[in-house]
């Protein structure tokens, strides 16, 4: 009944694998698929543990990934998102488990990101804005929340800044600030944040005042 031992054993006879691939314990059959050939594999796609079907999800050809693309468990799912052909990712793309949604978005064709861009989850729509394509981003100036719109300010067209220099959230009207075309900076001279003003004088010129301006 010891993992340690049963590695060993099979490490030791990857022959003899195909004889316990229906054993009745689970952590056999999970060490067992280890050797065991793609063909029988694909024979175990309906095991009731998921342990055993995450070692199916990583050792299982490309084109067999798709039977478990709807399968209960998120590690699965996690493992077919890394292995799919970019081409195919779409289908997970709406998968109730946020971290298989940012598994998809990182491997996503940029060129395919779009239906990404309103996901539920902030860290899906950052790693989104962090890969959409740069003439796409005005399309994630609103985000809802300040972390995605920050990584928004620091790749944006610099002419499509304006709207963030008005951000709410200091850390985005900042990084706006750094970017910004000059003329656009003066509204930064009078902002409520002391290194917003600051940064926005250091661009302007030393001698730079708000009453200047």
């Amino acid at each position: 009944m010891s993992g340690r031992q049963i590695a060993r054993f099979f490490n030791q006879n990857p022959d003899l694998a195909e004889q316990y691939a229906g054993d009745e314990f689970w952590e056999r059959r999970a060490i067992a698929a280890r050797y065991l050939s793609q063909q029988r594999l694909l024979q175990m796609l309906d095991d009731p543990d998921e342990v055993v079907r995450r070692v199916l999800a990583y050792r299982l050809p490309v084109n067999a990934l798709k039977r478990l693309v709807s399968d209960p468990d998120r590690e699965v799912r996690i493992t077919v998102a890394d292995r799919l052909p970019a081409e195919q990712l779409e289908v997970l793309a709406d998968d109730e488990d946020y971290l298989v949604r940012q598994y998809v978005a990182r491997r996503l064709p940029r060129g395919r990101l779009f239906r990404m861009i309103a996901d539920s989850e902030r860290q899906v729509r950052k790693t989104v804005a962090e890969r959409l394509p740069e003439v796409s981003l005005s399309l994630m100036l609103y985000d809802t929340d300040p972390e995605v719109r920050l990584v928004v300010a620091e790749r944006i067209d610099s002419a499509e800044l304006p709207p963030l220099l008005h951000d709410a959230d200091w850390r985005v009207r900042f990084a706006a600030c750094e970017r910004a075309r000059p003329e656009d900076l003066p509204p930064l001279l009078d902002d409520e944040d002391e290194d917003v003003r600051s940064r926005a004088r250091e661009r302007l010129g030393p001698n730079t005042a708000p009453s200047e301006r």
